[in-house]
């Protein structure tokens, strides 16, 4: 059966000469939804609406930063909240958004017939 990298969604907020990655899975988006108290669905259809609070992004910058810092498999101390706030001061609200969903939307939209197929041996999912 070929392997696939799934539902991913990766994206990259410049800040100054700084990049920060984020990720996101569906893993990642319950973390969303529990941090929102929302359904990421709704929250996608508020931002298509232009009407997205900013304590949204905020929470979900938080998960796409913490994602990829886990998937990257660096230690130390997490990101928090705090930290996703710096970063939209210095980004700016619509530049966090557009990152956050980049990543997001590409996690919402998978469709595992569009991805090209690699044969390759691996276990079944």
């Amino acid at each position: 059966m070929p392997i696939t990298e799934g539902a991913r969604g990766e994206s990259i907020l410049a800040v100054g000469d700084e990049e920060y990655r984020l990720l996101y899975t569906n893993r990642a988006l319950v973390e969303a939804e529990q941090r929102c108290g929302k359904s990421i669905t709704s929250i996608a259809a508020r931002a298509a609406d232009n009407d997205l609070a900013a304590g949204d992004v905020a929470n979900l910058l938080v998960v796409g930063l913490e994602a990829a810092r886990r998937d990257a498999r660096i230690g130390g101390r997490g990101y928090n909240i705090n930290n996703a706030l710096e970063l939209m001061d210095k980004a700016g609200f619509g530049n966090a958004a557009a990152a956050v969903f980049a990543g997001v939307g590409a996690v919402l939209g998978y469709d595992p017939d569009d991805e090209p197929q690699e044969e390759r041996e691996g276990p079944p999912v």
